[in-house]
């Protein structure tokens, strides 16, 4: 998830004062009437003085000559972070009624040097001391570097719109352990009182646009709630605002000492409350494992201080494991935090790891998956990044088996070997707002992958997400950006953009709040040619479009629900039944079980021959490393339709030309434990 001051003078004359005041809004910001015009795009009223656009031209509208919408996503930012954490860990207004010198003002403890800004001097070193003043001087913020200052002013994601972006996702944050350790707060703690707040400001925000546009549904800022409306609000020129939700405890899914705290019940009262609320994307997990998902790690000092913060709030810390595969989470923190690890009681330790254990035990719980069932069923589309592999690649066998595309990435912390499973189901990408020699390398590297799927690309700002942003690449450095230049479409001239007394220049003040999104599309443009800015001018079609095919997907009919069905052994237990039938009664609960033998099989009766194109075999952890799925008309001649030498475990997909059969049998060859084979659920799909 980045100040000033200005003389007071006595009052004289007040016809002179009048006149002073009549020329400083002119200079600073169209007065109402000033603004008022026959361009659609031009605000009949906005709030006097305010910060300026600098963009002329008109925004482009309509679609390309395929018939697809055009342009840039941010798949990742946070609007009203300001209201989270306790509500004054991050300092200022996205907007308000009272104008930019209301909304643009720092914290209260900041005042007057800085001294308290406790999470500045954390987050950014140093002291902390900084101008707290920002109307209309902005001496020291917002800045790439200033992690708590407010980065998101409408006017500024305003501008963004009209430099070309189509797209906004509003990830609603926050995350009540942070909260609860802070010094300053004025609101409680509860992540999901948070989360409602900031859905209501969106909306309030929408409101306020239109306010300034003429009236309701006429401002260019739309909360969107399904791709359809998302698409049309796109061809009318104006920004589409998704909503997201990016929390460590969604819907008080936390655990204590392994132990989950919510229920199944828990799970679908709140999903239906954030998709009553608009929501239409979110992570599971974010930092601290929950009862849902174990997180991917944060590195060195910061990776500490969230370990600590998941001690305190969970009782346990971080487990590590050797990788089972070739992707990894990030290095957990090994360097010291002294000012977290003064929160721990006395005698306890964050305990150290080893290098060559880089990936979190937990993985994607019961309840977790029964979560990402539940968003399937509701549409939503399932944000990865922030989970560890392990609950990664079980999220992708489930949509791999249910064929459902509705996976984002968006702001580049899934393992990049995950890239083209994402692609594959029909899924989104988009990377972090690296510098842009950064961005283009990376963009480079997986240029073939969306050629390949013929899919755009995005970005995530993740501004006020105190993540950091692009610093300033120099007054002197190649390929600089010139001003003025034009937007992507050729449409719009784009300026240097000025805030009151301020003006920032993305050469020699980097990436400093959202207005400057177009001048950093520009960059990457000199820095590496236009390719990659043509992938990210095709996002918004990507991203609808996968939207689109979650909101349409349809689970397909399980063949073997309920089906007849016998195996070659059942292990036998006094307490339970492994028998056949556990493998198909719709229960991921129960199972059945094999002798401790390699010739072994499942077979399952349709009653009638049906076409078999798709079955989903989902292990339990005595799983095949080679079995093969085998058709048969009649039970006693078989063809093998796919197999495979390399198993794992987990949800395994088989796919194969559509195929009349009436028996389908999994015919374990060799076990890839020492104990049997043994399947949670068999399912058969026509397709």
């Amino acid at each position: 998830m980045t100040s000033s001051g200005r003389p007071y003078r006595r009052r004289k004359n007040l016809t002179v004062v009048s006149l002073l005041l009549l020329v400083l809004s002119i200079a600073l910001g169209p007065t109402p009437s000033a603004a008022a015009g026959t361009d659609w795009w031009d605000p009949a009223a906005r709030p006097a003085p305010d910060s300026r656009i600098n963009v002329t031209g008109e925004p482009f509208t309509g679609t390309n000559a395929r018939g697809e919408v055009r342009g840039f996503v941010d798949a990742h930012d946070h609007i009203f972070s300001n209201e989270a954490f306790g509500g004054r860990l991050i300092c200022g207004k996205p907007f308000s009624e009272q104008g930019v010198a209301d909304a643009l003002k720092d914290c209260p403890e900041h005042y007057p040097d800085g001294s308290l800004a406790i999470f500045d001097f954390i987050t950014n070193g140093g002291d902390g001391k900084h101008d707290p003043n920002g109307w209309p001087t902005f001496k020291d913020w917002p800045a790439h570097d200033s992690l708590t200052h407010q980065q998101n002013y409408y006017a500024w994601i305003e501008r963004a719109w009209r430099g070309g972006q189509r797209v906004l996702v509003n990830d609603l944050v926050t995350n009540g352990v942070i909260c609860s350790v802070y010094f300053f707060k004025d609101r409680s703690c509860d992540e999901m009182t948070s989360i409602r707040l900031q859905a209501k400001l969106t909306y309030d925000m929408q409101a306020f646009v239109d306010k300034m546009h003429g009236g309701p549904g006429k401002g260019w800022f739309r909360v969107v709630t399904d791709s359809a409306q998302a698409r049309k609000v796109i061809e009318q020129g104006k920004l589409a605002v998704v909503m997201g939700v990016e929390t460590s405890e969604p819907f008080g899914c936390k655990q204590v000492l392994d132990i989950a705290q919510c229920s199944k019940a828990d799970i679908d009262k709140g999903l239906d409350e954030l998709h009553a609320l608009g929501v239409r994307s979110m992570f599971l997990c974010h930092k601290f494992d929950n009862a849902l998902c174990g997180v991917r790690f944060d590195s060195g000092t910061l990776g500490t201080a969230i370990n600590v913060g998941q001690f305190l709030s969970t009782g346990t810390y971080w487990k590590t494991e050797a990788c089972k595969g070739p992707q990894a989470d990030n290095p957990i923190g090994n360097a010291a935090a002294p000012a977290a690890e003064k929160k721990l009681p006395a005698g306890e330790e964050v305990p150290s790891y080893s290098a060559d254990a880089r990936c979190n035990v937990r993985g994607l719980t019961d309840l977790g998956e029964y979560a990402v069932r539940g968003m399937m069923k509701r549409g939503m589309m399932l944000e990865i990044d922030h989970m560890s592999v392990k609950a990664t690649g079980r999220v992708l066998d489930i949509f791999e088996a249910e064929s459902y595309p509705g996976v984002l990435s968006s702001h580049s912390w899934m393992d990049m070997d995950w890239t083209e499973r994402v692609y594959g189901l029909g899924g989104f990408i988009a990377q972090y707002m690296h510098g842009s020699e950064g961005f283009v390398a990376e963009a480079e590297r997986t240029e073939a992958l969306r050629d390949k799927y013929g899919v755009g690309y995005g970005y995530g700002t993740d501004m006020n997400g105190v993540g950091g942003w692009p610093g300033p690449r120099g007054a002197d450095a190649p390929n600089k950006v010139t001003y003025p230049f034009k937007s992507v479409d050729g449409g719009s001239v784009i300026d240097r953009q000025t805030t009151g007394e301020r003006t920032w220049d993305l050469n020699t003040d980097g990436a400093a709040h959202y207005g400057l999104v177009p001048d950093w599309i520009e960059d990457i443009r000199r820095v590496g040619g236009q390719d990659t800015v043509d992938d990210l001018f095709r996002g918004a079609e990507s991203y609808l479009g996968t939207w689109a095919a979650s909101e349409n997907h349809e689970a397909g009919v399980d063949l073997a629900a309920g089906s007849a069905a016998s195996a070659s052994s059942s292990e036998w237990s006094l307490f339970t039944s492994y028998k056949p039938h556990r493998a198909v009664d719709g229960d991921r609960g129960t199972r059945w079980a094999s002798d401790w033998s390699d010739d072994q099989w499942l077979q399952v009766d349709l009653g009638s021959a049906r076409t078999v194109g798709r079955v989903t075999v989902d292990w339990e952890r005595a799983y095949a490393k080679s079995y093969r799925i085998e058709l048969s008309a009649d039970g006693t001649t078989w063809r093998t339709a796919w197999s495979t030498t390399a198993g794992d475990g987990g949800l395994d997909t088989a796919r194969f030309a559509g195929t009349p059969a009436r028996y389908v049998r999994v015919h374990g060859l060799e076990r890839g434990t020492g104990w049997g084979y043994s399947l949670h659920e068999v399912g058969v799909h026509s397709r």
